[in-house]
């Protein structure tokens, strides 16, 4: 049964491969690339964790993008299948401590800080964006405040910023399925993970989840001529 699991991986494997070609080159997506091949070839068939690495690569521009907040969240996704204790995650997982590089902010380039003791946490390069979703509606099963309920039309509004892990947090981290995110010199709170995930603000489920309130940071930004300037979020 090993020597068959493994055969079979292999043909996945190169059909996947076969399949990404043909996206690259001929500028198809995943399906259409899918369904050519198929048609030269109708015994061709890949498993759903290559559909769905091929589909994140059509995302991303048929590039492999390792900046992109689409690749990150994808990464973390895999870290609870490769890391189930959750112990001695790789370093490359973490964004750098903002307080420990060199390199200034860019033009277009947000950092947050702890809004009690001014602390840099985290750059606006680390925010993993999602879709909005349902709003108040994914919240029916619990019982709401008004100020909850608040919505701008009809999509509610995040509070909170779902982001990377950055090395200040690796001590919470490790070893743990969900807890607290405590700003590393004030220990105040500024919101929690869960390698499960959570559901955001927006009604949307995020995974896994690490969440930044919004309120307990405020944004720095260069502004041409001005220099640094921070605004409360």
């Amino acid at each position: 049964m090993g020597i068959r699991k493994a055969v079979h991986a292999g043909v996945s494997r190169s059909v996947a491969v076969m399949t990404a070609f043909m996206m690259k080159t001929d500028q198809l997506t995943f399906e259409k690339a899918y369904e050519n091949l198929r048609t030269v070839k109708p015994e061709a068939k890949m498993n759903e964790e290559f559909e769905r690495q091929l589909k994140l690569y059509q995302a991303m521009g048929c590039e492999v993008d390792t900046s992109s907040a689409i690749y990150k969240q994808y990464r973390l996704q895999k870290v609870t299948e490769k890391y189930p204790e959750l112990r001695r995650l790789p370093q490359e997982l973490f964004a750098v401590d903002p307080t420990t590089g060199s390199q200034g902010l860019k033009d277009d380039e947000v950092l947050y800080k702890c809004r009690k003791c001014r602390r840099s946490l985290f750059r606006s390069s680390s925010i993993l964006d999602h879709s909005g979703g349902s709003g108040p509606v994914a919240f029916a099963h619990k019982r709401m405040s008004p100020s909850f309920t608040h919505v701008t039309g009809s999509q509610a509004q995040c509070t909170s910023y779902f982001i990377e892990p950055v090395q200040w947090m690796e001590p919470a981290l490790l070893g743990v399925m969900d807890g607290q995110l405590l700003c590393p010199k004030c220990s105040a709170k500024l919101g929690s993970f869960s390698w499960c995930g959570e559901q955001c603000s927006c009604g949307r489920w995020v995974t896994p989840a690490l969440q930044i309130h919004k309120n307990r940071v405020d944004e720095t930004k260069m502004l041409p001529g001005l220099g640094s300037q921070t605004r409360k979020t």
